[in-house]
């Protein structure tokens, strides 16, 4: 029986939920926002299927990639609607293509991430551009096997705790599944996204109290766009379009953009602040998943490879199986690309951690943010430097000037 006592041993994949013979487990959420299975002992029957599929109990090995890229997609229309070089597009039609399906993280109708699936070319559009939330699994587990199973193609991206969960959950192996996951930074709360969500537009709306959600109607969301390129890849924005309608009636869209780095939501996210507990110790990175393909941003391309950074976004597609070879190799024609270490692959890029130290503030920072009705006040105030610390870099800023002066 799953039994969670300290919450760094879960990691929210819901595999356990999804094979319980009997249903007995939910998911609920805690004080931080994070969902936690929690089980019916009445109804349990002790068949213990919920701790074998549990990847915090059944960990991986550890191996190097068989080959490593830096991508871009040939569409430059599609590469600039998406986060990194549009590379999840063409495998994603790839599949679509051949008749299969393929499951994503996608927005619900309040704006909170959910997995769900695609079987057309229009419905990839929801997938695209990357969604800095924990989605919920929902019932995917299960409809990927059914899809498996009537002998579809499957094409299954998610974050590397949920690819262990989904392999997990299958109990073994389909030619017909390509699993795909990504470098991952670790999930930050979905409570502090609602709230964050909520304290925007109340403040853009005049309002002095925070917002009921969902949103009214005289203020809607249109569109997030956690990485829009409108300030380049590299310093990339966070886009939020409001819908606004006045009380005459008339419609109005709103654009509220921030560099990434002036983002509160961001800001707290980056900073290791806002994370799941389980994400400072992940045991399904460094292709312990059981993943085909792993794809993510290669931030390091300035360095590696200067001449083919564009600012436009470059993807990092690091080869894990034969299955995931024979796959990318399929569509490589489509892609302009070049070849590099996974070493070279490894610089700039602190998701290839697999442990993350916690940020000293956080839990002061969930006990204040209980009682709080400015999510963005106390992001602004924990994350603040203090002013000594600031002297202390302009100083050694400073000499190190001086050093170089001399030299």
């Amino acid at each position: 029986m799953i039994k969670i006592v300290n919450k760094q041993d879960c990691c929210g994949c819901s595999a356990c939920v999804q094979r319980c013979p009997k249903h007995c487990i939910t998911l609920k959420e805690d004080g931080e926002g994070f969902l936690y299975p929690h089980v019916n002992s009445d109804e349990c029957i002790d068949c213990g299927l919920c701790e074998k599929v549990c990847p915090e109990l059944h960990h991986g090995e550890r191996h190097i990639p068989l080959e490593v890229y830096a991508a871009k997609n040939k569409d430059e229309s599609i590469r600039m609607q998406s986060s990194s070089g549009g590379i999840f597009t063409l495998l994603a039609e790839k599949v679509i293509q051949e008749g299969g399906v393929v499951f994503g993280a996608a927005f619900d109708v309040n704006w909170e991430v959910m997995h769900t699936y695609a079987e057309t070319m229009e419905g990839l559009v929801d997938f695209r551009g990357s969604k800095y939330m924990q989605s919920r699994i929902g019932t995917a587990y299960q409809d990927a096997e059914r899809f498996l199973k009537m002998g579809r193609k499957v094409l299954f991206s998610g974050s590397p705790c949920q690819i262990k969960g989904l392999k997990l959950f299958l109990r073994k192996g389909y030619d017909n599944l390509i699993a795909v996951d990504f470098i991952c930074h670790g999930v930050p709360s979905p409570r502090v996204w609602r709230e964050y969500l909520k304290e925007t537009i109340a403040r853009k709306v005049g309002k002095n109290s925070v917002l009921p959600y969902p949103m009214p109607c005289k203020a809607k969301i249109h569109s997030v766009d956690f990485r829009s390129k409108s300030t380049g890849w590299k310093k990339y924005s966070f886009a939020l379009t409001l819908s606004e309608t006045s009380v005459e009636g008339d419609k109005n869209t709103v654009l509220l953009s921030s560099v990434f780095s002036e983002n509160p939501f961001m800001r707290a996210f980056l900073a290791d602040l806002t994370l799941r507990p389980s994400c400072y110790s992940c045991p399904s990175k460094s292709g312990r998943s059981g993943s085909d393909l792993t794809i993510a941003d290669y931030w390091a391309i300035p360095q590696v490879a200067p001449e083919f950074d564009d600012d436009k976004g470059v993807s990092l597609v690091l080869v894990q199986t034969e299955k995931g070879k024979s796959f990318y190799q399929s569509l490589k024609e489509k892609t302009t690309f070049i070849v590099t270490s996974y070493q070279e692959a490894q610089g700039a890029n602190g998701g290839f951690k697999e442990k993350t130290p916690m940020h000293p503030k956080r839990s002061r920072f969930f006990t204040e943010f209980a009682q709080s009705d400015d999510i963005i006040g106390l992001i602004d105030r924990t994350l603040r430097i203090p002013l000594y610390r600031k002297l202390l870099k302009k100083v050694k800023n400073g000499i190190k000037k001086m050093l170089k002066s001399d030299k």
